[in-house]
């Protein structure tokens, strides 16, 4: 299968005819990636799949990896081992083809600019968690957990990580770059309560779908992997965004990322209803009222961690608007997980199952 080398694509049909002038960025971004994949490949550096946890529903799964070089013998283990800075050196290997293997179906596609698979194939799998397969010609294979939605489930959760299940001060330059490129997920702090609150979620809600949306970059993926399992946040995919420029402009728009992700769920799984949770740090507040708005039907509530005054100094302020919308979904505000629970509880939200 060949295409253009920048083609633009969509989630299911492989290839869109169109092949988008890049920004000057871009162009210099893919030039130094040709330049250092081809000194790599001198060395010796192999290709490496680096796998995500997707997504799906009976009929169709969302497949997420990330294809770089690295050294070593078990390559795969040692690129989802780097952490901090590292991660993002990593050499990613573009417009090489991905073979997907899914309940007998197998299907090849192509990564994108930054080496990122994101890609909806067509695979009848039974609800819960599957392991899929993915090589290329010159890689090892490794497995992709999905966890398939159950079509009877109706309530679901989304949930931002920075400032929310995870203290990162994240809007502060100096400190999102020590977070972000020094730190490993050992030294990272939890949010008190937040833990308890997904996991007495997930146990009302068996077969609910979480989802960790967030504007981090898949460079720290296997991080954020590791500090959510490390603790005890239930497992989940995560939807990052890659790292650099776009094709039109210098930096990608977190913002964007995130409401375009939430209309891609609305579409997806439109029985849904979710619960979102993220925090008054960014623009949680105003994208998910927005998103209330345009799909009230798909909106279970709204929990909004309050951050602490000196986490909302380091933040540049709360976000936090008098319009946010309560009439078109249900609001709460608390400083940690306990006193979201307590809300959601007393809101209905959720059934008090602790007797």
């Amino acid at each position: 299968m060949a295409r253009p080398r920048n083609a633009l694509t969509t989630p299911g049909d492989g290839i869109r005819p169109v092949v988008p002038i890049l920004h000057f960025a871009a162009r210099m971004e893919d030039s130094i990636h040709a330049w250092r994949e081809k000194r790599g490949r001198k060395r010796g550096l192999k290709t490496t799949i680096i796998p995500y946890s997707g997504y799906g529903s009976p009929g169709w799964v969302r497949v997420l990896c990330r294809v770089v070089l690295t050294s070593g013998e078990v390559a795969s283990q040692r690129a989802a081992k780097v952490r901090g800075w590292r991660s993002f050196f990593s050499i990613p290997v573009d417009d090489v083809e991905v073979t997907i293997v899914a309940g007998g179906v197998e299907q090849r596609v192509l990564a994108d600019r930054g080496g990122v698979i994101d890609t909806r194939i067509d695979v009848e799998l039974a609800p819960g968690w599957h392991t899929i397969s993915l090589f290329t010609d010159d890689s090892e294979p490794v497995n992709a957990p999905i966890f398939v939605i159950d079509p009877s489930a109706e309530f679901g959760l989304v949930s931002d990580i920075d400032d929310t299940v995870m203290v990162t001060a994240l809007p502060r330059p100096f400190l999102a770059a020590w977070n972000t490129f020094v730190l490993d997920e050992h030294a990272r702090r939890p949010v008190p309560g937040m833990a308890v609150l997904y996991e007495r979620i997930m146990r009302a809600n068996p077969s609910a779908p979480i989802i960790y949306l967030s504007t981090g970059a898949w460079n720290v993926a296997p991080t954020l992997t590791r500090f959510l399992d490390r603790n005890l946040y239930p497992a989940g995919p995560l939807l990052l965004t890659d790292w650099g420029p776009t094709h039109d402009r210098w930096f990608r728009s977190g913002r964007a990322h995130k409401v375009t992700s939430l209309e891609r769920l609305a579409q997806e799984l439109p029985g849904m209803r979710w619960l979102l949770i993220g925090d008054d740090g960014q623009h949680d507040e105003e994208i998910y009222g927005d998103f209330a708005a345009s799909h009230p039907e798909n909106v279970a509530a709204i929990a909004i961690r309050q951050l602490s005054t000196s986490e909302a100094v380091l933040a540049g302020g709360r976000s936090r608007t008098s319009d946010a919308a309560p009439d078109h979904a249900t609001w709460v505000y608390a400083p940690d997980g306990a006193g979201l629970l307590e809300q959601l509880t007393t809101e209905g939200v959720l059934t008090d199952d602790r007797g």
